[in-house]
């Protein structure tokens, strides 16, 4: 309350949704191909430019199974067979860490009581993957995987489903991605949304919305004069 004894104002946002590759983790196919390709760089992205493509990626978004997309792949690319399957038995080795200032935040969120949860375009078994390796994945009250669903960011379809689902109002809902698109697609639902770019920023436009953040990371040691 006010000290008028009025309820104080609802700020502009209370929940806060994030994407996963590219905020809370630093995924990557490159990370684990330019080990396989012994640094090689010209051959690795020849790879993932004609075999492992981001389209064929996609399609492991929307819901393909791993073992459907790789014998596939293998049989149209029989040379590159060991490194096809390296894509589901090494792709834990795509995330190089997490982002950790991205990760202060949403563990600051919870500490705070903010309900956080998680829509992203990947696999259900990379997303179990992600959530067996990662603790911080254990924050989140809810998640939207597009392997489960069979859609996809940017379509709005998804948004509604995540407001639907765990009954959020999308005028006092946030997501983070770092794709500008995808943000689009939330905003079209009525989401406030926010193109990631770097965990301070985030930080700042978190603040804005009046979410209960410091303006400042905790775990970061003040710079000298």
């Amino acid at each position: 309350m006010d000290r008028d004894g009025a309820p104080a104002p609802r700020p502009a946002a209370d929940v806060v949704v994030f994407d996963l590759g590219g905020v809370l983790l630093d995924w990557n196919p490159r990370h684990l191909y330019r080990v396989l390709f012994g640094g090689d760089e010209a051959a690795m992205e020849r790879f993932l430019g004609t075999v492992c493509t981001p389209a064929w990626n996609l399609e492991l978004d929307r819901g393909r199974p791993f073992a459907t997309a790789i014998e596939a792949l293998q049989r149209e690319h029989p040379t590159h067979a060991e490194h096809i399957a390296a894509y589901r038995e090494r792709w834990i080795e795509m995330v190089r860490s997490p982002i950790a200032g991205t990760v202060a935040i949403l563990e600051e969120l919870h500490a705070h009581g903010v309900p956080l949860y998680a829509l992203s375009n990947i696999g259900a078994e990379s997303f179990a993957m992600a959530r067996r390796r990662f603790p911080f994945m254990e924050l989140f009250r809810g998640a939207i995987v597009s392997g489960d669903e069979g859609l996809l960011k940017p379509d709005p379809t998804i948004f509604r489903l995540l407001a639907q689902r765990y009954a959020l109002d999308p005028a006092h809902t946030v997501f983070v991605d770092d794709v500008p698109a995808n943000v689009e697609g939330a905003e079209a639902v009525g989401f406030h949304g926010h193109v990631f770019t770097s965990p301070d920023v985030l930080r700042a436009a978190l603040v804005s919305l009046g979410l209960p953040l410091s303006p400042r990371s905790p775990h970061l040691a003040p710079q000298e004069s």
